[in-house]
């Protein structure tokens, strides 16, 4: 279960500031002469996912927390040698989650590049 919570904390911290950076950058792009209303939705929906980056957060503590007493826990059951390998696995388990997720992202935007050239070159209706 605790290695379970630790998967969807880390989603979802990947995907909240995943959301908030592109927000920021939406807003980095408008221009000076972009609708107010434009601002002002961009600029709440900022205000709304940096408030939940902030509880993802204080959820990732939590799940630190509990990761040391499952650890405590395990720790009395298992050999050094498989609390090692347990230890190793959580740690891991983390990094190639976030990795798998940076990967995604990579390939999403390659294949959003590869959609805007081929539109470019003339094979289908321009939305790039």
């Amino acid at each position: 279960l605790f290695v379970g919570d630790l998967d969807k904390v880390v989603n979802l911290l990947l995907s909240l500031s995943g959301r908030l950076a592109r927000v920021e950058n939406a807003l980095n792009a408008l221009g000076p002469h972009a609708a107010s209303e434009d601002k002002v939705a961009l600029r709440e929906k900022q205000r709304l996912l940096a408030a939940q980056l902030e509880d993802a957060k204080e959820l990732r503590e939590h799940v630190g927390r509990r990761e040391e007493a499952v650890g405590a826990m395990v720790a009395r059951y298992l050999p050094p040698e498989q609390l090692q390998d347990y230890r190793h696995f959580v740690k891991m388990k983390s990094a190639l989650t976030a990795e798998q997720r940076e990967l995604d992202e990579k390939i999403k935007l390659g294949q959003e590049q590869l959609r805007c050239l081929r539109e470019s070159l003339g094979q289908a209706p321009t939305s790039c």
